[in-house]
């Protein structure tokens, strides 16, 4: 199977332009591709992951991505997929956030040997004259036409800043830009990108001709990242400083049913032949499907030796074998305990399973505790220091936070 068909078979692809020869250039290695990611934050997220994998994809199939980080898209904001404006960043904090994703998406992608391009739109967005933007770029675009995208549909009822309505016409140029500078003849995005993306190749057919070679590919990227990468908790990030390599496991091990092979053909890079065959598996195999799933993530974002301890330890919470050491734990201090014991409420608490003696007192009253596997509804339960001695006792607050709480 041919990369391109095998985009398809994966569920990658929402729609396109020129799918023809799309698909021939894709094939053939002759792909010169980007996607944008603006420096929101100081840590890629699961949202940004699926199109991380795409890059890595088309990258081993011989074509050459472009990681366009928004040095200068990211002074405006996306308003797509917002309710209100961004919180706006200063130039030293998204240099920051740009740095960080430099180091992250250098584990999916080979930048040696001029295989791969890392660029910041700063370089060309911050140098624009404004009367010049306006002449030279405004006047390709319309603002009927602009108010019509579903990006600014979504917020004309709450309000759009013209800060934000400047976006669109940002990223058009981006694409203009990256086809002038490097070759680029293909842009990437999500499906609530459509309308920037479909505004960059026709920016590049009105200003250099109709025989202008800009084409778009649309993928499921950031509709299913988004949902994807945010839980009750937050964001789930690739930095194992802010989402341990453990919880990266457990976030994708708990992922619903209908939903394992959905990521396992997405997001992995197993053998459609053997994802394939897990669509016959029912009941308990499903669980050893989202281990497979968990366990092939994790190795691609932290390495085979974070994915085994992270495996061992679910293995320990969830079927009573294999090494606890790793999960999230607490360490009771000598303040935690009153007269030489500890209550269930303050084991709460103290390890950040709830914010609050009333929080954690609902948690146990509702059933919603246990302490080793045996359900805690007792709120005046006490423990002793030596009752967390050695590898402590796991506390588990609903299905999916729990804590290895021990005492030295």
């Amino acid at each position: 199977m041919q990369i391109y068909d095998e985009l398809v078979a994966r569920g990658l692809i929402a729609q396109v332009t020129n799918e023809d020869e799309i698909r021939k250039m894709v094939n053939a290695g002759k792909a010169v591709f980007y996607i944008g990611f603006d420096p929101t934050a100081d840590s890629l997220h699961v949202g940004h992951f699926m199109a991380l994998c795409l890059m890595k994809r088309l990258q081993m199939a011989g074509n050459k991505p472009i990681a366009l980080l928004g040095g200068g898209t990211g002074m405006i904001g996306d308003p797509s997929g917002r309710s209100d404006l961004r919180q706006m960043m200063t130039v030293e904090t998204i240099q920051h956030n740009i740095d960080c994703f430099k180091k992250q998406m250098s584990r999916f992608i080979d930048f040696s040997d001029d295989k791969a391009l890392m660029v910041n739109n700063a370089d060309w967005l911050m140098e624009l004259n404004y009367v010049q933007l306006l002449r030279e770029v405004g006047v390709h675009f319309s603002v009927n036409r602009m108010l019509t995208a579903e990006c600014y549909k979504q917020r004309m009822e709450k309000g759009l800043s013209f800060l934000e309505f400047n976006y669109m016409i940002m990223q058009s140029y981006d694409f203009y830009e990256l086809f002038q500078r490097y070759g680029c003849n293909m842009q990437f995005g999500g499906d609530d990108q459509w309308s920037n993306i479909l505004g960059g190749t026709e920016l590049i057919r009105r200003k250099l001709g109709k025989d202008a070679h800009g084409m778009t590919i649309n993928l499921l990227l950031n509709s299913e990242g988004k949902k994807m990468g945010k839980t009750q908790a937050g964001a789930v990030w690739l930095d194992p400083n802010k989402t341990s390599p453990f919880e990266f496991y457990q976030y994708w091990r708990n992922v619903a049913d209908a939903d394992v092979l959905k990521c396992l053909r997405m997001l992995t890079f197993l053998p459609l032949e053997q994802i394939d065959e897990m669509d016959k598996w029912e009941g308990s195999q499903l669980n050893q499907a989202k281990e497979i799933l968990a366990y092939e993530l994790t190795s691609l974002v932290h390495g085979e030796e974070e994915a085994n301890k992270a495996q061992e330890a679910s293995r320990a919470l969830f079927a009573g074998g294999g090494d606890a050491s790793n999960m999230p734990s607490y360490c009771l201090k000598d303040e935690d305990f009153k007269d030489g014991s500890i209550d269930i409420l303050a084991v709460l608490t103290c390890s950040g399973l709830a914010g609050s003696r009333s929080e954690a007192r609902r948690n146990v009253e509702q059933g919603g505790v246990s302490v080793d596997g045996t359900q805690e509804k007792d709120v005046k339960k006490t423990f002793a220091r030596e009752d967390f001695a050695g590898d402590g006792k796991v506390v588990k607050r609903g299905k999916k936070n729990f804590v290895r709480v021990y005492a030295e």
